[in-house]
């Protein structure tokens, strides 16, 4: 019986697939744990890569899911009470699924955990945020954006809010720790957002239930941002617009014809 299980979806990401999964077993959690890999139809040997790793079990999809879908594939085969959706394209620092675990096992009115987030370099990611929608989503865009670029007044903001401990209304799905028993509560992820938004939603669900999402800068963990999207950088745009445009539909029904005429005239959709 295991306490934790690591569910890793992967697509055409062996490299990074590969690093994530050395870092797990250079120095692998404490608490007791599976890994479960789910690769969404890869055609880079991703599959065959992991099942190097005898403690990793391998699903195989017919088909490129999407990350909601494939997600719940790894969920439904899981048998811990803790599961952590974790990026192919980070790397697990010693220690911190241990310290991440012991936050949420600490706040019992939390469903969800999720980490800072930093860039091989170690410069923090905004990773967190509130409900989105059109005010929050520019605010979020002004300060990423600006965070990157390296403006001193947004980097202070964002390295100040990434120091804290805090409950934001959602984390990032690169690697979010959440109770089993919350997780099937809300129906797992909703499949109708094949890549992108379906971690803000889900926490939306979370919290409709009157559950806390917190975010702890007492764990690191780095996340380089890998190939999946880099391979195919048109579609995932697209997917992107696709589950931006289902989230409105869902949240913000006033806002979704805008959002749809403003993406048509683009050619976005």
């Amino acid at each position: 019986m295991v306490d934790l299980s690591i569910i890793i979806v992967s697509y055409n990401a062996r490299i990074d697939l590969q690093r994530c999964l050395a870092s797990l077993h250079t120095t692998p959690p404490t608490t007791p744990h599976e890994i479960i890999v789910v690769d969404n139809h890869s055609e880079d040997g991703s599959a065959g890569a992991a099942r190097a790793y005898p403690d990793v079990t391998v699903l195989e999809t017919d088909s490129n899911l999407g990350f909601a879908r494939a997600t719940n594939v790894g969920i439904r085969a899981a048998s811990g009470n803790l599961l952590l959706l974790l990026n192919s394209d980070t790397l697990v620092p010693a220690g911190a699924i241990d310290r991440l675990v012991a936050v949420l096992v600490r706040h019992p009115e939390a469903a969800v955990a999720g980490p800072r987030l930093v860039n091989r370099q170690g410069r923090a990611e905004l990773s967190f945020g509130p409900m989105v929608g059109p005010l929050n989503e520019l605010r979020q865009k002004l300060l990423s954006r600006g965070h990157a670029a390296g403006i001193p007044i947004v980097t202070a903001l964002v390295e100040r809010s990434v120091r804290r401990m805090q409950t934001p209304a959602w984390v990032s799905g690169a690697c979010l720790l959440v109770r089993r028993e919350d997780a099937q509560a809300v129906g797992l992820l909703d499949e109708r957002y094949f890549m992108y938004t379906e971690d803000v939603d889900f926490c939306a669900a979370i919290r409709a239930r009157g559950r806390a999402v917190l975010f702890t800068p007492e764990v690191e963990i780095v996340h380089l941002r890998g190939r999946s999207v880099a391979s195919d950088p048109e579609s995932t745009r697209r997917a992107y617009r696709r589950s931006h445009l289902a989230f409105y539909q869902k949240h913000h029904p006033v806002w979704a014809p805008f959002l749809r005429l403003y993406l048509s005239l683009r050619g976005e959709i």
